[in-house]
């Protein structure tokens, strides 16, 4: 059988199979040399009312916490690998076989097997599962051996082996009785105990298939504000601090016994633009909404420098399906004016403000305030659209709040922040965002016929590069048309107490607690 290694969802074989581990993980050698610890971590978000990895967004949340795992997953560098995997072979252009890796337990003591698989992924296959619908690629999942998975697609999909990868497949127990309270996987660590919305706590998996886990115990709190989240970790109480404002990485790093983690991730801060609604369904007024927005003050501003101006939906850290060809909108507020004016908007009673149709020309951005950059980021947008005379609005609000806004069409601009790749693959946000049948294309009203056959035909090639020619054609397409406006990539912000060693920061965000770390003393 060929070895290979997977980079970035691309399949380069219809053979494959690699190992994530040393081979002195595989034989159980004791990695930690002493050292241990109870690490006290704060993110950002977390589980309320269900633990269950199948349950809406929550498998993220397990998984960060080292519960669970699944079938393949993406190393620090965006590499994807064989997890609970071995390899996989395709067997023809829509039949997949996974062999799964011998001598894996659950939590519970249960064996991993092929049925413990297959029940896994059917649960996120469920109709009556809200995110049934991003699956529906898959025809069946079976276990023709104890350790062999067979997954068949409905038609040819190219990012099956990628998709595997999403915390929402996590491998759970076939035996747990309550995994809405009580989760069950493979992972480095056990569950504890949880506070609804507060706290998770974990222990140390002393059965780990991968080898000694290093920590004893880790608990997770939740705190959606920001600059609490730092405050916590100044005031030493707690280790490592997920999400750090900008603003305050700069008094974090004179500490001696602190320190600023960062790295660039696969998060997109964009605009989606409510297409439905005049002016904005003229792609001239968006293109010029584009030209109005100086990315570098936004990035200067609203981040101190830690992040990067956008040109496109993908950043360099995802190389494969990055258009690197781009040609960005250069901050031009004369160009933005002209533009404008040409499609009826400019300022006809000398007063300084623009109009449209006899009326002020009004903007509002709804954003919300959990990550700490967007409102800032809203902010300085908006002087810059009053700069060329724009009214603009900036209105924070729920999450929960500004979706339902967002969807049901009661939006100008709405300020996001999107990891771009999860799964590593182009297909998933591109498809849900530019897609004609895409959910966040319907919150846009954006449709393109000639953008859905590439991106059909994206899904379908197995040729890493025609699937980038594709996926170049679609990037191309909507920086054109401006159904969403890309403003900057995010570079993550991290504070971490020195003592924490053998913490790395994953750009797609789904792993954060790992066996390697551990307390210095």
């Amino acid at each position: 059988m060929l070895i290979s290694v997977f980079f970035s969802g691309c399949v380069d074989s219809d053979k494959a199979e690699a190992s994530s581990l040393n081979d002195s993980e595989v034989a159980g050698e004791d990695l930690s040399s002493g050292k241990s610890g109870n690490l006290r971590a704060v993110m950002i978000f977390g589980p309320d009312e269900s633990l269950d990895p199948a349950y809406k967004w929550v498998g993220w949340y397990v998984r960060e916490a080292g519960i669970y795992e699944t079938l393949f997953a993406y190393d620090s560098d965006m590499n994807l690998k064989p997890e609970l995997a071995e390899g996989y072979e395709r067997l023809n252009d829509t039949a997949w076989q996974i062999d799964l890796r011998p001598g894996v337990r659950f939590h519970d003591g249960t064996p991993l097997n092929a049925e413990a698989v297959v029940y896994s992924i059917n649960r996120a296959l469920d109709p009556e599962n809200v995110r049934h619908t991003e699956y529906d690629f898959i025809e069946s999942v079976s276990a023709p051996e104890d350790l062999k998975v067979l997954i068949r697609t409905k038609e040819p999909y190219a990012p099956t082996i990628a998709s595997l990868s999403d915390p929402l497949l996590s491998i759970v127990s076939p035996k747990a009785e309550d995994l809405t309270h009580k989760p069950v996987g493979t992972g480095p660590f056990k569950f504890e105990s949880y506070e609804d919305g507060l706290r998770l706590s974990v222990l140390r998996n002393e059965a780990y298939w991968r080898g000694d886990v290093k920590l004893e115990s880790v608990t997770i709190d939740y705190v959606s504000d920001p600059l609490t989240r730092s405050f916590k970790l100044q005031a030493d109480d707690c280790d490592l601090v997920r999400g750090v404002p900008a603003t305050e990485s700069g008094l974090i790093s004179k500490s001696p016994d602190l320190e600023v983690p960062s790295k660039e991730t696969l998060r997109l801060c964009f605009m989606y633009v409510n297409t439905n609604k005049a002016p904005l369904g003229d792609v001239s007024v968006r293109q010029a909404l584009n030209y109005a927005i100086d990315r570098d003050q936004v990035v200067s501003a609203a981040l101190e420098g830690a992040g990067g101006p956008a040109k496109g939906v993908f950043p360099s850290t995802l190389p494969w399906s990055a258009n690197e060809k781009l040609e960005s909108y250069d901050y031009s507020p004369e160009k933005a004016k002209e533009m404008l004016s040409e499609a009826g908007i400019s300022d006809t009673d000398g007063d300084g403000w623009l109009e449209y149709g006899g009326k002020p020309f009004e903007l509002s951005i709804r954003t919300y305030e959990k990550r700490a950059e967007l409102k800032p980021t809203a902010e300085v947008i908006a002087s810059q659209f009053e700069k060329i005379g724009i009214k603009t609005e900036v209105i924070v609000l729920e999450t929960g709040a500004l979706s339902a806004d967002t969807s049901d069409g009661n939006y100008d601009l709405s300020l996001y922040a999107w990891n771009v790749a999860p799964a590593g693959d182009p297909d998933y946000f591109l498809s849900y965002h530019f897609e004609s049948t895409g959910v966040q294309a319907a919150w846009t009203g954006y449709s393109d016929s000639e953008v859905d056959e590439w991106i059909k035909e994206a899904r379908e090639s197995t040729s890493p590069e025609e699937r980038q020619e594709y996926y170049d054609l679609v990037q191309a397409r909507v920086l054109a048309d401006s159904p969403e406006i890309f403003v900057f990539y995010y570079k993550e912000l991290d504070g971490i107490n020195t003592r924490v060693k053998g913490y790395e920061i994953y750009p797609n965000d789904i792993s954060f607690i790992t066996k390697d770390i551990y307390i210095e003393e």
